[in-house]
């Protein structure tokens, strides 16, 4: 049974426009200062009582903001408040943000992806591999064969000639980003042309292996998924394998996991190279307050070193 409104009459004016108070659209923009769901609804439902037992049947946008920042600093903390308060910079940003986040095949890239999107209302969400099948329909195994097969077993496309003194599954993986990081460089680049906010996920998205020449036109904030603990990221096969019922199969993930290890150490190798900052997923909850945190904190230097006074009343 749906939970009912305390005040469903209370009137949120925003100049001369007036609009119900929503406690889901409430907490969708508390979740962006990293609650989980169900933390963020807690606030958003006390902000609501707050506005009821003030009396009134309309309160301004900036009143309500200024509540919700009251409200959660009481129940999470000041830092919470901090990060809700450079939340509601990104709306008043010129340039869009695009958010690329790698990392090996099953340490939760998409569901890292999908939340993060979600707490920002990005409504664009794509995955490198997707990309991959774009450019399988359109280069045959014979032009292009690293594309045809998945990163961790794209040494199967890589000549053993082509491979001394070299991993092989290493190079297979690093010729098969090399192909797909046009497509993913196209597609970044049409975002930034269009002004539009964008999260990218994928095993494709290397640090240093993008052309980051249209970068200054827009925020791009990087990021690399892990999962540091091998039997916790095992774990994540069995969970993937029961949700799709076998549709992608456990038992080829779990014999190439040494395959997909070494990828993930690359990925870890590269980031540090270039301080892309590394997320340890032991918990998804946690792994989205950090990415959060990073988004924020992108933000909040963007705006120092660009010099912008942004009021946030």
């Amino acid at each position: 049974m749906a939970e009912k409104d305390i005040h469903p009459d209370l009137q949120i004016v925003d100049k001369e426009y007036g609009l119900p108070y929503s406690k889901g659209l409430m907490a969708q923009s508390i979740m962006a200062t990293g609650l989980p769901p169900e933390r963020a609804y807690h606030v958003a439902r006390e902000i609501e009582q707050h506005l009821h037992d003030s009396g009134q049947s309309s309160i301004s946008l900036k009143r309500l903001r200024e509540i919700a920042q009251q409200v959660l600093g009481e129940e999470e903390g000041q830092s919470f408040t901090e990060r809700y308060r450079r939340w509601r910079m990104l709306g008043k940003l010129e340039k869009p943000i695009v958010i690329l986040i790698g990392g090996a095949t099953g340490v939760g890239k998409s569901t890292l992806a999908t939340q993060v999107a979600h707490r920002l209302g990005v409504t664009r969400l794509t995955s490198s591999d997707s990309v991959r099948q774009v450019m399988r329909a359109f280069f045959s195994e014979e032009l292009m064969p690293a594309i045809h097969y998945s990163s961790f077993e794209a040494a199967k496309a890589v000549r053993p000639d082509m491979a001394r003194g070299v991993n092989r599954d290493l190079a297979g993986y690093i010729e098969q980003v090399e192909k797909v990081s046009v497509g993913i460089n196209a597609i970044i680049e049409r975002a930034i042309r269009e002004g539009t906010r964008m999260v990218l996920e994928g095993a494709h998205i290397v640090p240093g292996y993008l052309n980051e020449e249209y970068w200054h036109d827009a925020i791009v904030i990087q990021m690399v998924l892990i999962v540091k603990d091998e039997d916790h990221h095992k774990s994540h096969f069995f969970v993937r394998d029961q949700e799709t019922d076998g549709v992608r199969s456990l038992k080829k993930y779990l014999d190439n996991i040494e395959k997909i290890r070494l990828i993930q150490r690359y990925l870890v190798e590269r980031a540090r190279k270039v301080d892309v900052p590394v997320i340890d997923n032991q918990s998804i909850d946690d792994a989205v307050a950090t990415a959060m945190d990073i988004v924020l904190d992108s933000v909040n230097r963007y705006q120092q070193s660009s010099g912008l006074m942004i009021n946030t009343g």
